[in-house]
């Protein structure tokens, strides 16, 4: 899944307050394509989930009525989310905004990964449930994320059994 800003009309951009809506996404990884060719499957995967992004999340989940578990968030496990970062906060008639660090609540999904595109580059974190995950395995994770994002910029158009 992935979060949307539900800001889809022109009139709603300037507004105060939470669109946010959350999209199911899937893709297709058959067929062992390179990385070029996955990426282009995202986007139309992204492309037709955003058609729908103003569906709100808990009418998909009344409408697809996945077998419920409270162990587990309905419809996918796992949230990537990327934020852009444009290097200053908000400001209104004299009052200046900054970020606070905030104290999470438990996590919502099995694993998220949040990055966030800042003007010195991405930093990332990752979020997980630690009834399922231990430290040592998101560390391995990170780890093997890092050598993933090294390899696709040094050959997009390997396959992904490469």
């Amino acid at each position: 899944g992935t979060p949307i800003a539900g800001r889809t009309r022109r009139e709603l951009e300037g507004l105060i307050g939470f669109f946010a809506n959350t999209l199911a996404m899937r893709t297709d990884l058959s067929g062992d394509p390179t990385f070029r060719e996955l990426l282009l499957r995202v986007k139309e995967s992204a492309l037709g989930a955003y058609e729908h992004q103003d569906l709100p999340f808990e009418r998909l989940v009344q409408e697809l009525q996945p077998a419920r578990d409270l162990a587990r968030h309905p419809v996918f496990q796992t949230m990537f989310a990327l934020h852009i970062d444009r290097g200053k906060g908000f400001e209104f008639a004299g009052l200046r905004s900054s970020r606070v660090p905030r104290n999470d609540p438990p996590a919502q999904f099995d694993v998220s990964l949040r990055l966030r595109e800042t003007v010195t580059g991405l930093q990332g974190a990752f979020e997980y449930a630690t009834d399922i995950y231990d430290v040592s395995t998101i560390e391995r994770l990170a780890e093997r994320w890092r050598v993933l994002l090294e390899a696709i910029a040094a050959d997009p158009d390997a396959r992904l059994s490469e």
